[in-house]
């Protein structure tokens, strides 16, 4: 019975990031073609073919940590962690919305330094009690440090 319910815990840590990610794609890729294309673009922005694999490989490294984390015996810690986890998620989700679906791009940097806030602590709660969960999520860190900046240029390209 515990190994089942391990890798029930493995699947579920897995699809719910690959899940959030995949659903947010498709709601919001229509835009990438029209209006994204038509955005004054910042010099460092990476081809469009460069996300994908980029966020699938950070969502299943996030999958693993929160597995990590998860499996852990349940106590405040963990439970915290495991919410920090599920809030930065939310938010994640939320900024390809207000980006590519609402076409809100301040709104969308300001969701995403928020989204950065809640990335550390979730790096932080998942260090005090599994240092690996935290250390396998220092790329989605850098790579969200990078989308703040990719936003940030965007805003100021294409304001008025």
């Amino acid at each position: 019975m515990k190994r089942a319910n391990t890798v029930l815990k493995l699947a579920v840590s897995l699809v719910l990031p690959l899940g959030a990610g995949a659903i947010a794609g498709i709601f919001t890729a229509k835009a990438v073609p029209g209006w994204y294309a038509s955005l004054n673009r910042p010099s460092f922005n990476p081809p469009n073919w460069v996300f994908g694999p980029v966020w699938t490989t950070l969502y299943i490294l996030l999958g693993i940590s929160l597995f990590l984390i998860w499996k852990l015996d349940s106590g405040k810690e963990r439970n915290l962690a495991i919410f920090a986890f599920l809030l930065q998620l939310m938010l994640n989700f939320g900024w390809s919305f207000l980006f590519f679906y609402f076409k809100m791009i301040g709104v969308a940097l300001s969701e995403i330094i928020i989204l950065w806030i809640a990335i550390v602590i979730m790096l932080s709660l998942f260090y005090k009690i599994k240092p690996i969960a935290a250390y396998i999520n220092i790329p989605y860190l850098l790579w969200v440090t990078f989308a703040s900046i990719l936003n940030s240029a965007y805003y100021f390209l294409n304001r008025g």
